[in-house]
């Protein structure tokens, strides 16, 4: 339905014949700017902007305008074309992509990296459902995104007219909120509503689907306009009640873990979060869509957990009396069998999202709220406990971690085939662009490698699909990334099957100067869908070669194709060349790179705890599990 409420007729404007005049601008005072800025729910330089009179369309472009957007990704269309229009005369960057599921993509791996809402518009039926998957990507990992879709005229809705799709209902599950917007005069008020709850509470992608007859109908435009959303009041700060229980069960915990998920990036919480951890001495784990949030180098960094977590890290979990969770879901690929995980740990659990506390493991203390709220509230508060109770003995909890972190250090076997280690690459790619670069991976192998080999030193240099496992993220996202911060090294670490998905994308990078470095892992096959076969259906590798590698008939020829779409390309089959490649692409800035690396087929990622099984049968090679004592 429509949403928003019209603007009183006594604030209308005169409606005049012909061109309407451009509108004006009224600044209000610095004081009185600042202050309302301050307070108000709307995005952007809350400009005053008063009663003019546009089309629909117009006030879309100058909504985004007001809301501060800079760059838009997108692909015209039929029912969206009155808005391209002028759009066209717009300061705003608008980048015309090949495939709306690359808009969508470069969207969210430009919000990873900004912080600020991505934004991506696609035409009707067709072109709104190609936009489908990111949306759901977005929804997963939580990403702040608004969707612009055109929608046929709003007296033909429901007949299934040409181009036609009933958007708004297909991603009602997947979004934050879906609107339809059938009158003009809702658009301001809609686009203002659409960015504040994307960007809010628990970020995540926002719909807003405009019939064309609300694009071409005339309107009064002022801005700002009123937010109305009855019921929507995201938590902030913890209850201090709350936060003191949490804080005398860490001070009565010896053997705590700091669990950390990708909310506490979404909070932009990493300082925070430092002092915690100092402050309480407890271990560290960052989940997938964390990393980077503590640093790597922290010698509290115990590694990642999950399926292809390190020993250390899933041991800790295991074996912890309580779990410090801040801005993590308890999800599958972290916990395993849920009713075997960290069996003899009580649990902190604090969330923006009061859905997810309880959720899958129940919280023996829930705080609903921005964990960079939560985290300084309970600093203090645990300061406090530990002047009372004195500060808890980790010697022994630190003594057993140390030594699985030693005995069992993430590495790889070289492969017997004679070709390059897929690992090697990746950390040599992390190496030799440091910790100041951007990393982007699809699903997969690849994924799972860029997580474990590269060192990740500040939050917003590691982006993937977490929680979808979406094949084609890497390379529009890492192009979004690009635009986000034109001044990094941005790396798309793509799969050959995953860079099949999306890669036409390599043309709107060309074109617009957005110089991403690819790196391809050709391994020529699906490879976790090939390391399953091989570790759980006998080596029957049924439609997973994809004849991309070494010796095989190339198709496609990633140099070839990747020269035919204006990039500079290169192919790496052996060890002693893969820093000079590296190198070789990190001195070219001036168009996209991509490099085909010719890799082992049989290399496998490990550690790995199977599907179905407790974490405490995680493996590190295959049929080899840890040899432990669990710690008294």
């Amino acid at each position: 339905m429509s949403k928003g409420s019209p603007i009183s007729p006594s604030l209308m404007a005169t409606k005049s014949a012909g061109a309407h005049k451009a509108p004006e601008r009224v600044e209000r005072p610095a004081d009185a700017g600042v202050e309302h800025a301050a307070a108000s729910p709307v995005l952007g330089p809350n400009n005053v902007v008063p009663p003019t009179v546009m089309t629909g369309s117009q006030a879309i472009v100058r909504a985004l305008e007001e809301l501060g957007v800079q760059d838009i990704f997108g692909l015209p269309g039929g029912a969206i074309l009155p808005t391209y229009d002028p759009l066209m005369a717009s300061k705003m960057n608008h980048i015309l992509v090949r495939h709306e599921q690359g808009a969508g993509h470069a969207a969210q791996g430009y919000a990873m990296v900004t912080g600020r809402v991505g934004v991506c518009i696609a035409t009707s039926g067709p072109g709104a459902t190609n936009l489908v998957t990111a949306i759901m990507d977005a929804h997963m990992d939580s990403v702040p995104m608004v969707a612009i879709t055109g929608q046929v005229a709003s007296g033909v809705i429901g007949t299934d007219a040409f181009q036609e799709a009933d958007i708004v209902g297909i991603t009602m599950p997947i979004t934050k909120h879906s609107f339809l917007v059938t009158d003009p005069n809702d658009i301001p008020q809609v686009m203002a509503e659409a960015f504040h709850l994307a960007s809010t509470g628990r970020p995540g992608p926002v719909l807003v689907d405009v019939a064309k007859d609300a694009q071409q109908g005339q309107m009064t435009f002022s801005w700002p306009p009123k937010i109305d959303l009855p019921g929507y009041r995201p938590v902030v700060r913890g209850h201090s009640k709350q936060v003191r229980e949490a804080a005398r069960l860490i001070a009565d915990a010896h053997k705590p873990v700091l669990y950390v998920g990708g909310g506490s990036v979404k909070a932009h919480a990493a300082a925070e979060l430092l002092a915690l951890a100092e402050l309480t001495g407890a271990p560290v784990v960052t989940t997938l869509t964390a990393r980077g949030v503590f640093p790597d180098s922290h010698p509290q960094h115990v590694g990642m957990p999950g399926m292809h977590g390190a020993v250390s890290a899933v041991t800790a979990l295991q074996q912890s009396d309580l779990l410090i969770t801040l801005g993590a879901r308890f999800d599958d690929r972290v916990t395993g069998i849920l009713k075997s995980f960290a069996p003899h740990a009580k649990v902190i659990h604090a969330d923006i999202d009061p859905a997810e506390i309880s959720k899958n493991r129940t919280a023996d203390v829930p705080i609903v709220g921005s964990v960079k709220e939560i985290i300084p509230e309970l600093s203090d508060a645990v300061r406090l406990a530990f002047e009372t109770s004195g500060t808890p003995d980790l010697t022994n909890w630190w003594a057993f971690l140390n030594n699985l972190k030693e005995t069992y250090p993430l590495g790889w076997t070289e492969p017997e085939d004679g070709l390059i280690a897929p690992q090697r690459v990746i950390e040599r790619i992390g190496a030799l662009t440091g910790p100041e670069g951007i990393y982007v991976a699809g699903v997969g192998q690849h994924q799972m490698w860029a997580s474990q080999f590269i060192k990740y030193e500040r939050p917003h240099a590691w982006l993937n699909s977490g929680g979808a496992g979406t094949m084609g993220y890497a390379v529009p996202a890492a192009m979004g990334a690009k635009v986000g911060e034109p001044d990094r090294v941005v790396w798309a670490i793509d799969g050959d099957g995953c860079f099949q998905m999306t890669n036409q994308e390599l043309a709107t990078c060309a074109i617009n100067k957005i110089p991403i470095k690819v790196a391809i892992i050709n391994n020529s096959s699906l490879g976790m869908v090939r390391q399953w076969q091989t570790l759980f259906y006998e080596g029957r590798y049924s439609n997973t070669d994809l004849n991309t590698g070494h010796d095989t008939v190339r198709i496609p020829d990633f140099v070839k194709l990747a020269d035919a779409y204006g990039c500079a390309a290169f192919r790496c089959e052996r060890d002693e060349d893969i820093d000079a490649t590296i190198q070789q692409a990190l001195a070219i800035n001036d168009r996209p790179v991509v490099i085909d690396f010719v890799v082992s087929p049989n290399s496998m990622v490990w550690p790995m705890v199977p599907a179905g099984v407790s974490n405490d049968q995680i493996q590190v090679a295959r049929n080899l599990t840890p040899d432990w004592e669990e710690e008294d």
